[in-house]
């Protein structure tokens, strides 16, 4: 299946890998909030047994420096896309009301961003992240 639209989250090369998951896993929920027609049907396998439902679209996952993000914020709202955020200090809080009052704190060009992911059409998205490289 080919789509027109491209899901791509890049996170903070400089991350540890517990923490870089735990970005792609947050920054995944956001665009599926925002995009909940890309969400399939459940699975089923051969004893009938039922499992949840998953993404239809395939994610990209790239990394990038964190001086990159404050561009690929910019691009980003001039193309009119609004991107699922991850910032520095919600590694240290606990809940989801503690996470959105420490971005609140911040103004949008001194985010300290570790991780964003956007859903777009193909060439939009390589025009946002442009700078990045694919996650190895």
């Amino acid at each position: 299946m080919k789509f027109d639209t491209k899901l791509a989250i890049v996170v903070a090369e400089d991350l540890a890998i517990w923490q870089k998951l735990n970005v792609v896993s947050y920054m995944s929920s956001g665009i599926v909030a925002q995009h909940p027609d890309i969400i399939g049907a459940s699975y089923e396998d051969a004893n009938g047994e039922i499992y949840l439902p998953i993404c239809i679209q395939p994610t990209i996952i790239l990394s990038a420096s964190r001086a990159k993000f404050s561009a690929f914020i910019s691009r980003a709202k001039m193309h009119c896309i609004q991107p699922a955020i991850y910032i520095e200090d919600m590694f240290s809080t606990g809940h989801d009301a503690a996470n959105r009052e420490v971005v609140k704190r911040h103004n949008t060009h001194h985010l300290p961003l570790v991780g964003m992911a956007i859903r777009s059409e193909i060439n939009t998205v390589d025009k946002v992240f442009k700078g990045a490289k694919l996650h190895q």
